[in-house]
Parts: structure tokens; C-alpha cells; sequence
């Protein structure tokens, strides 16, 4: 992701990893494979962000055959910041573009915009359940009808 927040490609795939637990239909354990194919990134770093996320309790594994990962809640009890958290740690709260105050200056030099910006983020991530990605991502994919 470009921009003013930097997110890892970790963490990005575990957005898109929570997302395509919950969107399925049944409640089955999905393998790692049938993932990294479908999101076409490499099943072994795919394998390290699924133990980051079994760690933190958001999925549980499978072993064996038919064995995979499945949601070890409601996507309604998850929230974006607790899959961020799980692969990235606590999102930072600093106001300061070098992590802490260095420059000596009473003020910094852009205001208060990036104490703004990690408070929207914060809120957002907090704010956003997995079950209402999941809303919008079966909105766009079936022409505006849920089918939750």
C-alpha cells in the first residue's frame, strides 16, 4: 500500500485471508493452498501469516485431511485492528514523523495531521468489524444483494 500509512504485505494478506474465512459459506477449515492460489501469493509466507493469526486466536488450524484454517469466532466479534495487531503489534500512536520528538522544536512542523491521521486510522480499524468487510466485499461480487 503507497500512501501516508505503510502497511506490510503481511498484514495486507491477512486482511484478505480473514476476509475469505468469513465469506464462505459454510463453516469449513480452508486450506493454505486453495488460499495462496486464489490470492496468488506464495503458500509458505501465507503459512507464516496463518500461526501469526492462530497465535493471537483468530483462526484455528486444521490437521489432516480436509484440515485447513477456519475462524475461531463470529466475524462480528473480530475487529481490522485485532488482524492488524496480530501480524503488526500495536498500531503506533505517535505524533512524530521520526517515532519520537528529535528535533527539539515545541511544535511539529505539521501541526497536528499525524496525530489526525492515526487517530482516524485507529478508529476506522477498531471501528470495522470482519463481518462488515465481508458485507461490502458480497455486495460488490453479487451486484448489490447480501447474501451474508
Amino acid at each position: 500500500m503507497q500512501g501516508i500509512w505503510k502497511i506490510s504485505d503481511a498484514a495486507s494478506l491477512a486482511f484478505h485471508t480473514m476476509a475469505h474465512l468469513a465469506s464462505q459459506k459454510e463453516s469449513r477449515p480452508v486450506s493454505a493452498k486453495e488460499i495462496a492460489t486464489r490470492y496468488r501469493v506464495s503458500e509458505a509466507h501465507l503459512s507464516k501469516v496463518i500461526q501469526r493469526l492462530a497465535h493471537s486466536g483468530l483462526v484455528k488450524t486444521v490437521r489432516g485431511p480436509g484440515g485447513g484454517v477456519i475462524l475461531s469466532k463470529s466475524p462480528d466479534k473480530i475487529t481490522l485492528l485485532q488482524v492488524y495487531e496480530a501480524l503488526e503489534g500495536p498500531l503506533p500512536e505517535s505524533n512524530c514523523m521520526l517515532g519520537v520528538p528529535k528535533c527539539g522544536r515545541k511544535s511539529c512542523i505539521l501541526g497536528d495531521l499525524l496525530g489526525s491521521l492515526n487517530k482516524q486510522v485507529r478508529e476506522h480499524l477498531q471501528g470495522t468489524k470482519l463481518s462488515e468487510f465481508v458485507y461490502k466485499t458480497n455486495i460488490s461480487k453479487r451486484g448489490g444483494h447480501y447474501e451474508g
